[in-house]
C-alpha cells in the first residue's frame, strides 16, 4: 500500500478547510493510502483499443419538433391561482424599493 505522509493528510485537510483530530489524520493516512492502491491498479489496466463511453447504455437525445398546439385561455391559467389581477398571477414583493 502506498504511503501517505502525516503532511500530505494535514496539507490535504488545510486545502478542505477540515479540522481533523489525531484519530482521524492516523485513518486517513490510511484510506489515502488504499484510495492510491486502486488507482494505481485501475492504471495498469490495458484500455489498448477501447472506446471510451460516457454512459454504459447507448444514450440518444429525442427532439421533437416545436408544433403551435392547444393552449389554455389566460382566465384558465389563473383560475385556481390564490391571487390574480388582470389575467397574472399576483405574488408577493420581493425586491425592495
Amino acid at each position: 500500500m502506498p504511503d501517505v505522509s502525516r503532511e500530505v493528510v494535514e496539507h490535504v485537510a488545510m486545502l478542505a478547510r477540515l479540522a481533523l483530530s489525531e484519530g482521524e489524520i492516523q485513518r486517513l493516512q490510511k484510506e489515502l493510502g488504499r484510495i492510491l492502491e486502486h488507482a494505481d491498479r485501475l492504471q495498469a489496466i490495458d484500455v489498448e483499443g477501447v472506446e471510451g463511453t460516457a454512459h454504459v447504455i447507448p444514450m440518444t437525445n429525442v427532439f421533437r419538433e416545436d408544433e403551435v398546439g392547444e393552449s389554455l385561455e389566460p382566465g384558465e391559467v389563473v383560475a385556481n391561482a390564490p391571487d390574480a389581477a388582470d389575467d397574472f398571477f399576483r405574488v408577493p414583493r420581493i425586491v425592495e424599493d
